[in-house]
C-alpha cells in the first residue's frame, strides 16, 4: 500500500502556505486526501472533507491524521493560498514518474473557461492549458489575468514546458510573431492557425495557395492529403494543401523558420445539411500534407479529451469556487485525475471510473499506482 501512495515523495518540497501558528492538519495530509477524493468523484470542498470523513479508516492506513480530517474551510483555505507554479511542478514531476514521460513529440495549447467559478467583480476563471496528444497527459496550465488575454499567458506556459523537438499547436490566438520566436527559440515547431488577427497574413496565405493550386508552385510540387470521418450521424470530409517555401507573405521574415503555409478544406455533413469551411494555417516545419493534417486533427485532443472530459466527468463548468487562485489548484488536481484515470486500462468512462474509485479502494489504489514501474520505485 505504501507504495501506491509515493506521491507524497513528490510534495515534501512543496511549502506549506499557512501560518505556522494553529495548524492541526498535516500539510501532505491535507493535499493527498484532496487528490483521493477528486479521483473519487468529490467536486467541492464540501465534497472533498464528506470524502475523507467517509473513508478516514482506510486513510489512515498511510496518513496520520493526528486530527482526524479537516472540515471543508481547511481544504478550501490552503488550496486559495497554496503556489500554483510550484503545486503543477510538483504534479507533472509525479505524473512523470508514474508514465515514464520524457518529451512530448506533439503539444497542443488551448484555453478554457471554468463558467461557474469567480467572483462577480473578476468574473469566472480562463485557463490556458497544454497537452502531450500521444500520451493524453496535462502538462500545465497558467490563468488569463482578469484584465488580460491569452496572448499574455501563453509565453508564460511555454516558459514551463520542454519544447525541444515538440511541435507545438495553437489556434488563431497564439498566431503571434513573438510567440513562434518563442517556440523556435525553445528547440520546438509550430503551427499556428491563421484568421485575421494578424494584418495581411490570411489575406496572403490564401492568395499564395489559390496562386499554387491554379498555376503550381515554381521549382517544387505543393502536398496534398484527403481525410474522411464518419462518426454519430455526422461525415466530414478534409482536404489538406500544403506549399513549402511560401511567396508572398508580406512580413515572412518576422515569422522564424516560416517554412509551409497550408489549408484544410473541410465539408461537414449533420443531418443532411453540409457546410463548407477553409483553415488556414502556417508552419515552422518543413513536411508534407499528410503531417499537417494529423497534427492539426491531433490538435483538437486537448478538446474532446481534455476540455470536455472535464466538463462531463468532472462538472467543471458547474464548479463555483469563487477565489481564483483555490479554482486554478483544484483545476490542476482534476486535470491529474483524469490523466491517471485515463491511463488506469480498465474499461468505462471516465465518469465511471471515478465512481468505481469513489466506492472501491482496492480500484483507487490501482489508480494512484499508475504502472508497475511506480510499484517498484
Amino acid at each position: 500500500m505504501a507504495n501506491s501512495l509515493a506521491i507524497k515523495a513528490h510534495f515534501r518540497n512543496l511549502r506549506d502556505p499557512r501560518r505556522r501558528h494553529g495548524r492541526e492538519h498535516l500539510f501532505l495530509d491535507i493535499l493527498v486526501i484532496a487528490i483521493c477524493a477528486v479521483i473519487g468523484n468529490a467536486d467541492s470542498w464540501r465534497a472533498i472533507a464528506l470524502w475523507g470523513r467517509t473513508h478516514e479508516k482506510w486513510l489512515r492506513r498511510f496518513l496520520p491524521l493526528p486530527h482526524g480530517i479537516p472540515c471543508h474551510d481547511t481544504f478550501r483555505r490552503l488550496f486559495e493560498r497554496l503556489d500554483a507554479t510550484a503545486f503543477q511542478s510538483c504534479l507533472r514531476q509525479w505524473l512523470f514518474a508514474l508514465r515514464g514521460v520524457l518529451r512530448a513529440s506533439q503539444i497542443a495549447i488551448d484555453g478554457k473557461t471554468l463558467r461557474s467559478s469567480g467572483s462577480p467583480s473578476l468574473g469566472p476563471l480562463h485557463l490556458v492549458s497544454a497537452w502531450a496528444t500521444q500520451y493524453h497527459l496535462s502538462l500545465g496550465q497558467v490563468a488569463v489575468d482578469a484584465k488580460s488575454n491569452e496572448i499574455t499567458a501563453i509565453p508564460q506556459l511555454l516558459d514551463m514546458l520542454d519544447l525541444h523537438g515538440a511541435l507545438v499547436t495553437l489556434d488563431a490566438m497564439g498566431c503571434q510573431k513573438a510567440i513562434a520566436q518563442q517556440i523556435v527559440d525553445g528547440g520546438g515547431d509550430y503551427v499556428l492557425t491563421v484568421k485575421d488577427n494578424q494584418e495581411h497574413l490570411r489575406e496572403d496565405v490564401a492568395a499564395c495557395i489559390t496562386e499554387a493550386l491554379e498555376h503550381g508552385v515554381e521549382g517544387h510540387d505543393y502536398y496534398t492529403y484527403e481525410s474522411t470521418e464518419h462518426a454519430h450521424g455526422r461525415e466530414e470530409a478534409r482536404s489538406y494543401v500544403v506549399i513549402p517555401g511560401p511567396q508572398g507573405i508580406r512580413e515572412a521574415e518576422a515569422w522564424p523558420k516560416l517554412r509551409v503555409a497550408g489549408v484544410c478544406f473541410s465539408e461537414r455533413t449533420i443531418q443532411g445539411k453540409t457546410s463548407l469551411e477553409a483553415r488556414y494555417f502556417i508552419g515552422s516545419k518543413p513536411a508534407r500534407a499528410r503531417f499537417y493534417g494529423r497534427a492539426l486533427r491531433n490538435h483538437w485532443r486537448i478538446e474532446n479529451n481534455l476540455h470536455w472530459q472535464l466538463d462531463v466527468s468532472f462538472d467543471e463548468d458547474s464548479n463555483q469556487t469563487a477565489d481564483r487562485q483555490g479554482a486554478a489548484n483544484l483545476a490542476m488536481v482534476r486535470k491529474l485525475a483524469l490523466t491517471l484515470l485515463k491511463h488506469h486500462p480498465g474499461k468505462g468512462s471516465i465518469r465511471n471510473k471515478r465512481q468505481q474509485a469513489g466506492w472501491d479502494t482496492d480500484f483507487l489504489e490501482e489508480v494512484l499506482r499508475g504502472s508497475s514501474k511506480v510499484e517498484n520505485s
